[in-house]
């Protein structure tokens, strides 16, 4: 959905090609946000339905959005320096802003950056414990109707090439050991077999230096005998992994460090019971016992007692999906995001 630049009060770029969850972040966002305030998008790789324009035309905008000073809503370093440069170099009228999601404290240059934002927001209060300079915690939301229940969870799994009949426990995102998927693969690798109906799957981006990482992962699944059983399928395509939640039974996040992590909040949404590690905001999002289980990082242990009980306990497992399910409606929609992040920007544009 093109857009004039010169009309858009706010601006939330995109600015990397590989989708990932700062980018599944800004595609939700945006359109939410649009009911309430011009705002737009530009980046290289965008969905035709939200509203954007070109990069080429960043140095060109008029000086002054519509309703005053523009807003410049950035949630990665690169997008931070070109509203500096815009700013600051093109001396575009301009109030930045930067959403950090971090639970470290950032190098020099990141911190540099940030000391000339306008406005920081934290995507919990453990990422703003690490900040430097005041900030508002703003906790992601989810799209509750796009992440939703499947009313046929078999033709879903049809549409994504899986087994209709299998119980299938999911692993999804950037395949790399921060994330755990090693940790994920050592769970099955104990599980699978005492589950004879049960598969695991693992979906998700690889860049080229995690291609060793991948294949380790590849061999020692073969090793065991699982092949069949375990895979590692290439990263779907698509704007939305909504299909990929909704066609699991169960939704394993072991990561070792996280900023925020939408996944564990994508599969409660869409009805999903999950077993997630006490990093990044899980531990906001997850209930213990009532939406799902949380286990120290690093704890395979832990991650196996857990997911086992949720593999073993149909009954336990439907009700704990409900209860995420209900979490996330009554306090995780996406909604409640947008509007908190815009009041933000008419705050700073009220103050000129």
């Amino acid at each position: 959905m093109q857009v004039d630049p010169d009309a858009i009060d706010v601006i939330a770029p995109n600015l990397k090609r590989r989708y990932s969850g700062v980018s599944s972040t800004v595609f939700r966002l945006v359109p939410v946000q649009a009911e309430k305030i011009a705002i737009a998008t530009t980046g290289p790789v965008l969905p035709d339905d939200i509203p954007q324009f070109p990069p080429s035309r960043l140095p060109f905008l008029s000086r002054s959005g519509p309703s005053g000073p523009r807003i410049w809503h950035s949630r990665r370093n690169i997008e931070m320096l070109v509203g500096v440069l815009l700013k600051y170099l093109l001396r575009k009228r301009l109030k930045l802003v930067f959403t950090s999601a971090a639970q470290r404290r950032r190098g020099e240059y990141s911190r540099w950056l940030i000391r000339r934002m306008d406005a920081v927001i934290a995507a919990s209060g453990k990422a703003k414990s690490y900040l430097e300079v005041p900030a508002s915690v703003v906790l992601h939301g989810i799209d509750a109707e796009e992440f939703s229940p499947p009313a046929d969870r078999a033709a879903v799994r049809s549409e994504l090439g899986l087994d209709a009949d299998a119980l299938i426990v999911g692993c999804f995102g950037r395949i790399r050991k921060q994330k755990g998927t090693d940790l994920f693969v050592d769970a099955m690798i104990d599980l699978l077999p005492r589950h004879p109906t049960a598969q695991g799957i693992i979906m998700g981006g690889v860049t080229r230096d995690q291609q060793a990482f991948v294949d380790g992962l590849k061999s020692r699944i073969d090793a065991a005998g699982l092949g069949d059983r375990l895979r590692i399928l290439p990263e779907d395509k698509g704007f939305t992994i909504a299909p990929w939640f909704q066609a699991s039974d169960i939704y394993v996040a072991p990561q070792r460090w996280e900023g925020f992590g939408l996944t564990p909040l994508e599969a409660m949404s869409c009805g999903v019971a999950v077993v997630a590690t006490r990093v990044g905001a899980f531990e906001d999002l997850v209930v213990p016992d009532e939406t799902g289980f949380l286990v120290p990082p690093e704890d395979l242990s832990g991650l196996i007692a857990a997911t086992d009980m949720l593999m073993s306990d149909t009954d336990l497992r439907q009700s704990m999906a409900k209860a995420a399910r209900r979490k996330v409606v009554a306090q995780h929609q996406i909604g409640h995001e947008a509007d908190a992040i815009t009041a933000v920007y008419r705050r700073l544009m009220a103050e000129g």
